[in-house]
């Protein structure tokens, strides 16, 4: 079975960022938002005091010390799933960080076990060349679609997404890997 390189999203696919900032939000701020309350892309002003995205990134880049990111839990079945499919595949992370979260991104990575040795933070993941790709950015996997048509595209299907043409959906880690392994055989 020859090797796939996989380009692995972290925040909404490996790491649960929605479940993570509703929590240090509702324990800060004294409120009750549900994260399933998270429905679109954009969704943090309409839920939450911010007036805006920029006024929850300048919150969010020091809570006890570190940002928002180093305080996320692993999806269920993420970490498992990712060592499965590094027995036999590439693992490369790519990544949309801001700049104040980088040394936690790979803090993260370090302390959660994550199987890999490659590294992308960028806006533009079109860029790095895979075999197959997950992610659940709308805007992310419109460009995965568009820019690298011979590769796999799978869509973590999320409320903030939907169906595109030519992408793939999986609705979690088994289904993720099966998809993989077929490609793979």
């Amino acid at each position: 079975m020859p090797a796939v390189r996989l380009g692995i999203d972290m925040d909404g696919v490996i790491a649960d960022f929605t479940g993570g900032w509703v929590r240090l939000y509702n324990r800060e701020f004294r409120t009750d938002v549900r994260p399933e309350a998270v429905r679109s892309w954009g969704a943090i002003p309409d839920l939450t005091h911010f007036a805006s995205m920029g006024e929850f990134w300048d919150w969010s880049t020091d809570l006890d010390g570190v940002s928002i990111f180093a305080h996320l839990e692993p999806f269920p079945g993420a970490i498992e799933a990712l060592h499965r499919l590094a027995r036999r595949h590439h693992i490369a992370i790519i990544t949309t960080k801001p700049a104040f979260a980088v040394a936690d991104t790979f803090r993260w990575l370090a302390d959660h076990g994550v199987p890999t040795t490659e590294v992308h933070i960028t806006e533009a993941k079109e860029v790095v060349d895979c075999d197959a790709y997950l992610d659940d950015g709308p805007h992310v996997l419109e460009a995965l679609a568009a820019h690298r048509p011979e590769a796999l595209v799978c869509r973590y299907v999320r409320p903030w997404n939907a169906p595109l043409p030519g992408v793939v959906d999986v609705a979690d880690w088994p289904a993720f890997e099966a998809v993989v392994e077929d490609a793979a055989s």
